[in-house]
């Protein structure tokens, strides 16, 4: 049986600036301060940010109850990301692998982040998805497509898709992510409308090392544009 979700976060509840690829309790705590409002831990082990359970420990432990935990998962044994989700006590689950849409229904205890390497420009991959769902996610998360990657490539999508999935799978909310930086977010967010943003490379001195001052920069970019 599923663990019970973690009761902080009400499942109406998105948050709207996702730092991912956190690898140290100093990194997470100047995103807190910057203003984010989640925090992702990426568990995908070839990737230079995956940090194991007893970092992520470390990291999740001082953090407000308002920022939210998202974990990563690429492909991941069902019983490995059920175990993290409730020894970290996870707000939400991040699909962002080659997982079929049956496997969704096996995590409909938590908030499900379904994340796509966007590449076609009506997002009719993500639709055709969608629909073989008997349990939808709880938000869309789109990302660059880059062959041999899953994410984290500094890759821009193609706004002009993103927007059009968004259009699309209303009422599910849309996260827009791949390429985002302090420099183009407010006018991604302006051009897409998304729900909320999420950046890892964006914002780093190297992979897995964030740079204070551009997460300070791009929080308060994406602060703007989303109260414009």
């Amino acid at each position: 049986m599923a663990a019970a979700p973690h009761p902080r976060s009400p499942l109406s509840l998105l948050f709207r600036i996702k730092i991912c690829g956190v690898t140290s309790p100093t990194d997470a705590q100047n995103i807190v301060l910057a203003g984010a409002d989640a925090i992702g831990l990426n568990f995908f082990a070839p990737s230079p940010r995956a940090v194991s359970e007893a970092q992520a420990l470390r990291i999740v432990e001082p953090l407000p109850s308002h920022v939210a935990r998202v974990g990563v998962f690429v492909n991941h044994p069902r019983s490995d990301v059920l175990r993290l989700a409730e020894t970290l006590e996870l707000d939400w689950i991040q699909l962002h692998g080659d997982e079929p849409p049956e496997v969704l229904e096996e995590y409909a205890d938590y908030q499900i982040i379904r994340a796509f390497r966007c590449r076609d420009r009506g997002g009719d991959a993500v639709l055709s998805y969608l629909a073989q769902c008997r349990h939808q996610p709880n938000a869309v998360l789109i990302d660059a497509y880059a062959a041999g990657s899953y994410g984290g490539t500094g890759q821009v999508v193609d706004w002009d898709a993103a927007r059009a999935v968004a259009r699309q799978i209303a009422p599910i909310p849309l996260i827009l992510a791949g390429g985002l930086q302090p420099e183009n977010v407010a006018a991604a967010i302006a051009a897409v409308h998304p729900q909320a943003v999420d950046t890892a490379s964006g914002v780093e001195i190297a992979p897995g090392q964030k740079a204070t001052e551009q997460v300070n920069q791009f929080v308060e970019q994406a602060q703007t544009a989303f109260a414009d």
